[in-house]
Parts: structure tokens; C-alpha cells; sequence
């Protein structure tokens, strides 16, 4: 039935955002700014956790590692389950996991222990994010309103991020356990006003059965690529057990698109890919992320271990970014209405190229105002521009009952290039890791990993302008007014 938050779509710009609208918004950010909350938390924790627990250095690595392995291998299977099981239901039990795997991290005394319950929280971060996406995507029309909500929607990423770095940085002084019981609390607010709040989704009615072996060998791919990548800068890119572990790899992918082909229900339906924009927006995704992932660990790194700047100083260097994307929220709606995603897309990478270009001036005494502080603002106005118009782009054209399964590739694509090009830079680095450990040395060889991030955002600006090659002149622009005359007979369907 239409509720009583029904406003037409036609005039959005004049839509009172009720209180309880504004309330399923809030509910769906709150899971959205816990996810980048913990991953940030956790990074700067690390050294304290590992002298707590008396764990090495390659043990320590996989309390961020088993996040990535849960989020990224089942990122898939969590979009297809919000379409077949209701993306409320899912959403709503996936974030009660994850409050109870916060509570458990924060308690337990053992590193295998740690790791598992980090395992678990990826896996319901798997889970709540797509389906979090896809809520919003049927919740609000396609056009002004739609990129509103996703507007706010992204920015909690950004901000949650940099408010985890600024946190830990306190937190962590006291006792590292704190940051892993932060998120709980929050994580169980939001469950409970979800319960209030959310809409009521319905199951998928027509669908041709679960995919039962699409599922099994998707995640089953996407977990051993994830876990290939992660491991390949200690065992070697070239060795024996990366080599098979990558044609492994290869070779469940081909079953998967082969099963894929000749499901009646598949988990993706490949058609999807057929869209230039929807290829543009996956792809943009592996390279925005991949660059801005390895970007921040080369940094964060030469912050701490060559300047000697203290975790709570290296995330007030990093706060501009973050703050400058808070700030920008409420405006990047209105900038994709008129100019469409894909020109946002292409300045957003062509302002992060020229901003992981400046950085390379960087020396063992830098200003900051005049050495970092211009590459933070233009990574974080990159940052503004360019996540919430590749999710308004994934998302667009798809109907409903394929929101959670656009919405759980889109994260895929996110997560798989987070670790793959982490990966690369931190091998990139290794290898000219010099055998003089001085300062200098170390700082020129991290630059190499400096010019892989740069070319990965490149890389991502080649493939948005090829979009914008192939389209008329202010196309977007048309496209987004023409979506607002359809729709206005149309209601925005909140279900109750």
C-alpha cells in the first residue's frame, strides 16, 4: 500500500522529508558509518592489540585481513539474499551479528579468537551493506530524491571513516579494547530503530528457485581470491602456492559464469553487464577504492614511521578529507541532477590523479599546509564526487528485485579492488625495500607505490571518459528530466 510518506516524485525538490523517512535513512548511515568506522579503528589499534596478545606481525595482519575475507568473499550471496529473503529481514539480522561480534572482540583473550570474531563481522557487514543499498534504491525513486538519500547515504562511509581514525587515535590510549566495543552500542540503537522504522520488503515471489551452486562456487571464488591476494606479498606473486591458488581461482570463476548462464534464478544475472555504464561503474569502483586503500596505507605509514607523528597526529592530517566530504553532502544531489554521473566520475578521478601527484613532493620535513594539506582536499573533493555517483550509476535502470544483487557486485567490485591493489602497492614497495635502512631510503621507495596508486586512478579516469565519448552532449541532464516528468504520476513506493 502507499504510506503516508508517498510525495510525488515529479516535485522532490519540494518534498518534506518526514520524520520517520528521515529515520530510515539515519538507521541505513548507521550501518553504513559503522563499517568504515570499525575498518579505521582498527588499523591504528593494531600495534597495541599485537603487544597485548603477544602476536607477530604476519598473525596481526589477519585481524584486518579476516574482515576483508568475510566482506568480500560473500558480498554476492549477501545482495541475492535481500532480494529472495527481504532486505529488511536480512538487514535487520545481519546487524545483530555484527553488534554481538563486537561485543565478543572486545572480550576475548586470544588471537585466533580476535581473528574469528573479525571474520564474523565482515561476514554481517556482507550481508547489511547491500541490503542497506538496495532498501534506499526501492524506497526512493530514481532521479533527485534517490541521489539525495544516496548522497547522505555514501558520505557516512567518509565520515565514519575519518571520525575511526580521529577515535582510535583517543581510544586506543586508554585501552584497545574500547575500539572494538564502540561499534556494539551503536550497532544495537540502530537495530532497535530499525525495527521501528525500516519499511516492510516483501520476498521475491516469481523467483526460479536459490541458486544453490551459483552460490556455493561465487563465494567460494570471490573467497579464495581475496585470500590469494592477501597472502601473495608473504608467500611471493610468483610463487607455487599463488600460482595455483590463482588458476583456482580462474577456474571456479569460468564454472561460475557457466552455471550463472543456465540458472533459472542465477545469483547475477549476467545481463546486467551488458550496460556500458553499469561495466563503467564496477570497474570505477575497483579503481577509486584500490588507489584511495593503497594511498592511505603508504601514508599512514610514512606519517608514523618515518616522521614520527603519533596515531592521533596522522589522523588529524587525514581529517580535511574526510571533513570536506561531511560537508559536500547535502550539495552532490542537486550537482548529479544537472550534470549526470559520468562527468562527476571523470573530474572526481582526474582531481584524485593530480592529488596522489602532489604527494609525491613529499619529503623528511615536510609543511604540512603547503606539502599534504592540498592532496587531502583534492582526494577528499574526489572522494565527494565520485563514490556516490558510481553507486546513483550502478543502480540506476535496475529494477527492483535486482537492487540487492546490483548493490552486493557494486560492494564486491569496492572490497576486491580495496585488497588486490593493497596488495600490488604493498609488493611494489617491498621489493625496493632498501637494504640501508635510512630515512631517505625508505621514503624514496615508497614512491613507486605512489605512482601505482596515481596510475590506478588513472586507469579509472581512462575508463569513465570512454563513457563520455560514446554519449551526447549534456545527455545526463536530459535523461535525469526526462525521469522526472515520467514520474510524476508515480509515488515513492514506502511500503509500511
Amino acid at each position: 500500500m502507499t504510506s503516508p510518506l508517498s510525495t510525488p516524485a515529479a516535485s522532490s525538490s519540494e518534498v518534506r522529508w518526514t520524520p520517520r523517512l528521515w529515520g530510515t535513512l539515519l538507521v541505513l548511515c548507521a550501518a553504513m558509518f559503522l563499517d568504515a568506522l570499525d575498518v579505521s579503528m582498527v588499523g591504528v589499534a593494531l600495534p597495541s592489540i599485537g603487544a597485548d596478545l603477544g602476536l607477530s606481525t604476519s598473525t596481526l595482519q589477519w585481524i584486518v585481513s579476516g574482515y576483508i575475507l568475510g566482506y568480500g568473499g560473500l558480498l554476492l550471496l549477501g545482495g541475492r539474499t535481500a532480494d529472495l529473503l527481504g532486505r529488511r529481514q536480512v538487514f535487520l539480522v545481519a546487524l545483530g551479528v555484527f553488534a554481538v561480534a563486537s561485543l565478543l572482540g572486545g572480550l576475548v583473550d586470544s588471537g585466533p579468537l580476535l581473528i574469528a570474531s573479525r571474520f564474523v563481522k565482515g561476514l554481517s557487514a556482507a550481508f547489511t551493506a547491500p541490503a542497506g543499498l538496495s532498501i534506499i534504491t526501492t524506497t526512493f525513486p530514481e532521479g533527485p530524491l534517490r541521489n539525495r538519500a544516496l548522497a547522505l547515504y555514501t558520505t557516512c562511509a567518509a565520515t565514519g571513516f575519518s571520525m575511526g581514525l580521529v577515535l582510535s587515535g583517543l581510544l586506543t590510549e586508554a585501552s584497545w579494547r574500547l575500539t572494538m566495543l564502540l561499534p556494539a552500542p551503536i550497532a544495537l540503537l540502530a537495530l532497535l530503530a530499525g525495527l521501528k522504522l525500516l519499511p516492510r520488503s516483501t520476498r521475491e515471489q516469481n523467483h526460479n528457485g536459490y541458486d544453490i551452486p551459483g552460490a556455493v562456487l561465487g563465494t567460494a571464488s570471490m573467497l579464495l581470491l581475496v585470500f590469494t591476494v592477501v597472502q601473495a606479498p608473504e608467500v611471493g606473486w610468483t610463487g607455487a602456492r599463488t600460482l595455483l591458488s590463482f588458476l583456482a581461482v580462474a577456474v571456479l570463476l569460468t564454472a561460475f559464469v557457466l552455471v550463472e548462464r543456465r540458472s533459472p534464478g542465477p545469483l547475477i544475472r549476467l545481463g546486467v553487464l551488458r550496460s556500458g555504464n553499469q561495466i563503467r561503474a564496477q570497474l570505477g569502483a575497483v579503481a577509486f577504492f584500490g588507489s584511495y586503500v593503497g594511498f592511505q596505507f603508504l601514508t599512514t605509514l610514512y606519517m608514523q614511521s618515518l616522521l614520527g607523528w603519533s596515531a592521533l597526529h596522522t589522523a588529524l592530517a587525514f581529517l580535511p578529507a574526510g571533513a570536506l566530504v561531511a560537508l559536500s553532502s547535502t550539495k552532490v544531489g542537486p550537482i548529479v541532477d544537472r550534470f549526470g554521473t559520468q562527468r562527476l566520475i571523470a573530474v572526481g578521478f582526474g582531481l584524485m590523479v593530480v592529488g596522489y601527484a602532489l604527494f609525491l613532493r613529499v619529503d623528511l620535513d615536510p609543511a604540512y599546509a603547503a606539502a599534504i594539506l592540498p592532496s587531502m582536499l583534492l582526494i577528499g573533493a574526489a572522494c565527494a564526487l565520485v563514490f556516490p555517483s558510481l553507486n546513483i550509476q550502478a543502480t540506476n535502470g535496475v529494477d527492483d528485485h535486482e537492487q540487492g544483487m546490483v548493490s552486493g557486485l557494486l560492494n564486491t567490485s569496492v572490497q576486491v579492488g580495496g585488497a588486490i591493489f593493497l596488495a600490488v602497492v604493498t609488493a611494489v614497495v617491498t621489493a625496493g625495500a632498501p637494504e640501508d635502512a635510512t630515512p631517505q631510503a625508505v621514503l624514496d621507495s615508497y614512491r613507486p607505490g605512489f605512482v601505482v596508486v596515481a596510475l590506478v586512478a588513472a586507469a579509472g579516469l581512462l575508463i569513465t571518459l570512454t563513457g563520455l565519448r560514446t554519449r551526447r552532449p549534456r545527455r545526463s541532464v536530459v535523461v535525469a528530466k526526462s525521469t522526472v516528468r515520467e514520474a510524476e504520476t508515480d509515488r515513492v513506493p514506502v511500503r509500511d
